[in-house]
Order: structure tokens, then C-alpha cells, then sequence
């Protein structure tokens, strides 16, 4: 019978720099899959619903706030970098964390990291009853990891760092990942009686593997089959790896789920977002953030989706941009539309190519179909924009709102100059500019008269004609 559930408090370990990205920013902000990918960590151990989740900090220390801020978790600052057993200690100081039930130590750089393996984990430890258990892969290549030293019967000895191990050591290709499961109680005395004996002169936590077995603690080592899940990321290289991971994963539960992806190498969709059945997603198409998109939505080719949510059988077609705005049902958008934040298409709308909205709301049925501005607008039921039309809203100042009616029509090529109101089914001519309010069922007409000089074309030509001749004419004295 396996031993009952115990809470779980977690600490995360985010102080380094991470010189190996040769960035001046700290390697956990770098973004995987359009996140830090500290933040991944995060949700990975959120979870688990720890009762406690602490993060320490040290390089950059705020910007790691900044990027963690609304997360449920507790700060400690390393203020000095002596290695990852001063920075558990540093946590236990900080914030005297609980010793009864289970302790999850994790490096911050393990994006990839699934819940499961962490429930996994946490179960393999509560049934072998052990001080620690060491998350642990095996590597074709072991250069820069810890290794894991085994006895003749295949326990866990110790823990060698790269730069401290021998040579016959640096060939075993059993690594450690980082990942650890402890009783607290159990390891927190081993901890204060390590030491900084290595050629970093820092306290390891893998020393208090060796600490905690000559205090005759049980120490257990878990190979993990998914070495590309418990790697961290400490290269450009292995950044972009993980990024290939954490989109294919999202790809594959969209496929299981109903979603068509063309290719699924070309599109990228944050695991965060929301996709209805009978959906396809072209190639080149890249979904940020808490995007909803509703069923038999069609997202053509070179289109970015953030943080928006979508009706259903909505079409964007190729090269359009969507960003924090909602959208109705059967709307099309596109080829070349420009969505800023704040848009709102209700149902029926048509937003041509090389439309922008701003901060606008669309009513249902309103057509744009083509190169036009509408900021700052509130646009009635089934009204009509000509192509080419401005809403002029902002006046060097402030910005202001242009309000269409119902069945209002818009002439090509006019500027609406805000604010400005225009009555239901009222009309603009084309090529007007328009500074007063229209009443509702009105015809109004901004522009020059226009006038007509007969016969211009044939007597301009003329008078160049004879100009040219006059110019070669030379006088003679």
C-alpha cells in the first residue's frame, strides 16, 4: 500500500547568469515558446499546487520579478552566487520552509519539464522512503553535466560536478538533470555541514548526496527516458530546441483534438491557446499568448494571432495581424489587415486587405474592404466603407470618436475628421472631407467644386509646342 499523500512545497533556483548564452540578459529570460522560459518552470510546478513555492534570485533580480509578477510564489535574494546548496539554504533561511512533507528542488532552466514526471517523481520517493531522490538521464555525450556515481550494486554513491571529475569519472554518461525530491527534515541537516571543497569554491547541493549517505540516509538515483524533457537549456542552440519542443507538443494535442495543421514544422501556437475543432491552420502562422480560436476557423499563410479570441468559421487570410482584439462569428479578415488592440468585429464583418483598425468596434454586418483607417470609431449595422477612408482622430493632442449610424455608406477616398457623428443610412460622397455632423438620412458632400476648361489639353500643348521652337531660334547681331 503506497505511503499517503504529503503537501509539497517547491523551490526554484533562478539566481545565475548563464554565461553560456553570451547574452547580457539572464539566461531564464530568454523567451521559449514566447515566454521566458522560467515561466514554464512555473506553470510545470504550479501543477502541483504546492503550499509553497519559493524562487531564488540574484542576477537581475528584478527583471525576474517583472517577468514572474501575478505568479503565486515567494522571492529570496542570492545575493552572492556560492553555487546551488547556498541557494537552497539561502531559501530555507528566507522563508524557514516547513520541514514536514515533501521538498521539489528545480533548476529554472528546464522549459520542456512536464507536471507528469514531477508526479512521477514525487511518488518514487514517497514509496522508496529515502532522504533524496535524484532525477537523473543518460547522455552520448556527458561533457558539462554532474555525474552520477554508482556502487557495484548500482546505488547512488555521489555526485561528481564536470570540472571536478577525473577522467575515468567525465566518461560515465549518467548525468544529473537538476531535479530533486527530498524529505526536508532529512536533508536540511546535511546541507549546514557542507562545504566549499571544490575548484569553484562553491556549496554544491550534490554534496549533500555525499553528506546525507555517511549520515547512513537513503539516497536514490531515477533515470528519466525522455532526456530531452529534464535537459536544461544553456546554448542558443538548445534555446531553439526547446522552443521546437514545446510548440511540437502543442501541435500534436491540436491535431489529437480536432485541429488540421498543414505543417506543423511552420506553425507555431502558444501552448496557452484555445483552438476549435474543424479549424486549419495554414503554414508561417504564429498564435501568441491567450488566443480562442472558435470552430471551422481558416488561418492562411504569414498571420499572427495575440492575445485575441475568434468566433467560429472565422477566415484570415494570408499576411494579416491580430493583436489584443475580439472577433465575431463569420468574419473574414484579410489578405493584409492590420487588427490593433482594442478592435472588436461582431458578427458578418468584412475587413479587407490593407485595412487597420484601432481600437474600434465593428457592428454586425459592416463591410471595409479595402485601404482603410477606422480609429477610434463606433461603426453601425450594415454601413459600407468606401476604400480609402480616414477616420482623422487625432488632433496632435488628443485622440477622438467618429460614430456611424446604421446603413450608413461611406464614398471613397474621405476623411472623417472626429469627432464627428453620422445618422443612420446617411451618405458621403466620395472624396469628401467631412468636420460636421451628418444627419441621419442626409447626403453630405466636403470637396472643391469641381469646373471644366474646354479645349486646355489641345491649346496647352500648343503654347509648349511653340515654346520648344522658340528656345532653338538663336538671334543674330
Amino acid at each position: 500500500m503506497a505511503p499517503p499523500r504529503e503537501p509539497v512545497s517547491a523551490i526554484i533556483l533562478a539566481a545565475g547568469m548563464g554565461t553560456r548564452m553570451n547574452s547580457r540578459r539572464i539566461k531564464l529570460l530568454h523567451e521559449v515558446a514566447g515566454r521566458p522560459m522560467i515561466s514554464h518552470v512555473m506553470d510545470c510546478a504550479l501543477a502541483l499546487r504546492p503550499r509553497q513555492l519559493i524562487t531564488v534570485i540574484g542576477h537581475q533580480a528584478d527583471a525576474v520579478r517583472d517577468a514572474l509578477d501575478g505568479v503565486p510564489t515567494d522571492f529570496v535574494l542570492q545575493k552572492h552566487q556560492r553555487g546551488t546548496g547556498h541557494a537552497v539554504i539561502k531559501a530555507v533561511a528566507g522563508l524557514k520552509l516547513r520541514s514536514r512533507g515533501q521538498l521539489l528542488i528545480l533548476n529554472g532552466d528546464l522549459p520542456t519539464l512536464r507536471p507528469a514526471t514531477l508526479r512521477s517523481l514525487l511518488s518514487r520517493h514517497r514509496r522508496s522512503g529515502a532522504a533524496l531522490t535524484v532525477l537523473t538521464a543518460r547522455l552520448p555525450d556527458a561533457a558539462g553535466y554532474g555525474r552520477i556515481i554508482r556502487g557495484e550494486h548500482g546505488g547512488i554513491q555521489g555526485i561528481v560536478e564536470d570540472r571536478d571529475a577525473t577522467s575515468e569519472q567525465r566518461r560515465i554518461r549518467e548525468i544529473n538533470v537538476g531535479i530533486y525530491c527530498a524529505n526536508p527534515a532529512r536533508l536540511l541537516p546535511a546541507l549546514s555541514k557542507i562545504r566549499p571543497n571544490n575548484a569553484q569554491r562553491e556549496y554544491y547541493l550534490t554534496d549533500a548526496v555525499h553528506r546525507l549517505i555517511r549520515m547512513n540516509e537513503k539516497v536514490v538515483a531515477v533515470c528519466h527516458n525522455d532526456t530531452e524533457e529534464v535537459l536544461g537549456v544553456n546554448s542558443r542552440a538548445e534555446l531553439a530546441q526547446a522552443t521546437r519542443t514545446v510548440y511540437g507538443r502543442k501541435n500534436e494535442a491540436l491535431q489529437r483534438a480536432g485541429v488540421t495543421i498543414l505543417d506543423p514544422d511552420r506553425t507555431w501556437v502558444d501552448p496557452r491557446a484555445k483552438i476549435g475543432k474543424d479549424t486549419v491552420l495554414y503554414p508561417d502562422v504564429l498564435l501568441e499568448g491567450f488566443v480562442v480560436l472558435g470552430e471551422g476557423c481558416t488561418v492562411r499563410s504569414g498571420t499572427r494571432i495575440a492575445d485575441s479570441r475568434l468566433g467560429g468559421s472565422v477566415t484570415v487570410k494570408d499576411h494579416s495581424v491580430i493583436t489584443d482584439s475580439q472577433i465575431g462569428d463569420n468574419v473574414q479578415i484579410g489578405p493584409f489587415a492590420h487588427l490593433r488592440p482594442g478592435t472588436r468585429l461582431d458578427k458578418g464583418v468584412k475587413v479587407g486587405n490593407f485595412v487597420e483598425v484601432k481600437k474600434a468596434r465593428l457592428h454586425d454586418g459592416v463591410k471595409a474592404s479595402h485601404l482603410s483607417y477606422l480609429g477610434d470609431a463606433d461603426i453601425g449595422e450594415n454601413s459600407n466603407i468606401g476604400a480609402g477612408t480616414i477616420t482623422c482622430n487625432y488632433d496632435g493632442v488628443d485622440k477622438h470618436q467618429t460614430t456611424l449610424g446604421k446603413n450608413v455608406f461611406i464614398g471613397s477616398d474621405s476623411q472623417l475628421v472626429a469627432p464627428v457623428k453620422l445618422g443612420d443610412g446617411a451618405y458621403v460622397g466620395a472624396g469628401s472631407t467631412i468636420t460636421k455632423d451628418v444627419p441621419a438620412g442626409a447626403l453630405a458632400v466636403g470637396r472643391g467644386r469641381q469646373f471644366n476648361k474646354l479645349g486646355w489639353v489641345k491649346k496647352n500643348a500648343d503654347k509648349k509646342k511653340s515654346g520648344s521652337k522658340g528656345g532653338a531660334t538663336t538671334s543674330k547681331k
